[in-house]
């Protein structure tokens, strides 16, 4: 499936890579890489990971908070050997932070220090290279150096700032009105996180391949709490990702994530805790659960025989 795959994508008219060659062979070499940096992949994610470099697609990647959104970006860095640019959206950023702004104090005291020069003169000088401050965006499409460009919680960012990130999305390029178009000579591998707090448009949505990442299975949790903590015995492994599961079955307010699991399991290495009893999971629910309502509900409900 994967040999007839990579036929296809490289026999298509018109699709350009992003890059002087793929990142990737195949998909199952995207998961054996991404798995040597400590990050597991299920199917799905190292197919649509593969799909978005072949294309030359941005990848948008939604989901709970803790599932390993921000890590994917990281893994593919590190395995690309790329350098990690990373935008994170907040309520209230704005071109200044996202794309560019003039180092304004620079500009003054050039200004000052060419008293006898014309207007025009220090006009042009003062808005060249030297006094340009570049933000995330337009430093991953400059250089010829391989880049990841993650924008971390674009959900976060003001819809205004949609339209910057559709620019840079749609033709990898930035103008700035006093230097031109600045175009890539390199696209980066693009990932957008989103924890889906609102709604992202259709027309950043068109632009990228979609990718939702959920909690795991049971087997897969298991595998990454065996790899993330692996003094951890395998059966207490098991125990905590059953009872985690259990956890997430429950109407909580926040229910664990992956991270979460991880340092529960840390958090029991250290107790030295052998197995699950009553008295561990009831003094170290803290790491799992962040409420307290939500710390009662589970005290009052967890069945510790049934997981």
């Amino acid at each position: 499936m994967t040999e007839a795959l990579n036929k296809r994508l490289d026999s298509r008219p018109g699709i350009a890579t992003h890059q002087e060659a793929p990142l990737f062979t195949s998909v199952d070499d995207v998961s054996a890489r991404l798995a040597a940096t400590g990050y597991l992949a299920s199917p799905a994610v190292a197919t649509t990971v593969f799909l978005a470099d072949r294309l030359g697609k941005p990848l948008l990647v939604e989901g709970p908070a803790g599932v390993g959104k921000t890590e994917l970006a990281k893994a593919v860095a590190e395995v690309a050997g790329a350098r990690l640019v990373r935008l994170q959206c907040y309520e209230g950023v704005d071109e200044s932070r996202a794309l560019y702004e003039w180092n304004h104090a620079k500009q003054l005291l050039r200004i000052s220090a060419g008293r006898d020069e014309t207007w025009d003169e220090a006009r042009t000088d003062i808005f060249s290279e030297e006094f340009l401050l570049t933000r995330p965006l337009l430093t991953a499409i400059r250089g010829d150096d391989p880049k990841v460009l993650l924008i971390d919680e674009t959900d976060k960012a003001d819809v205004e700032v949609e339209g910057l990130l559709l620019e840079v999305l749609s033709d990898f390029q930035v103008t700035v009105p006093e230097l031109g178009t600045i175009a890539a000579t390199r696209r980066p591998f693009v990932v957008l996180t989103s924890n889906a707090s609102r709604e992202l448009s259709e027309a950043l949505r068109r632009r990228c391949l979609f990718l939702h990442i959920g909690f795991p299975d049971e087997e897969l949790e298991r595998r990454i709490v065996r790899l993330k903590v692996p003094d951890l015995d395998e059966a207490l492994a098991t125990s905590v990702v059953r009872v985690v599961g259990a956890l997430r079955a429950m109407d909580l307010r926040k229910v664990p994530s992956v991270a979460e699991t991880i340092d529960w399991a840390r958090t029991l290495l250290a107790l030295g805790a052998d197995t699950l009893d009553e008295t561990v999971v009831r003094d170290s629910l803290g790491v799992l659960l962040k409420h307290h309502d939500d710390v009662l509900k589970a005290t009052a409900k967890l069945d510790l025989d049934a997981v």
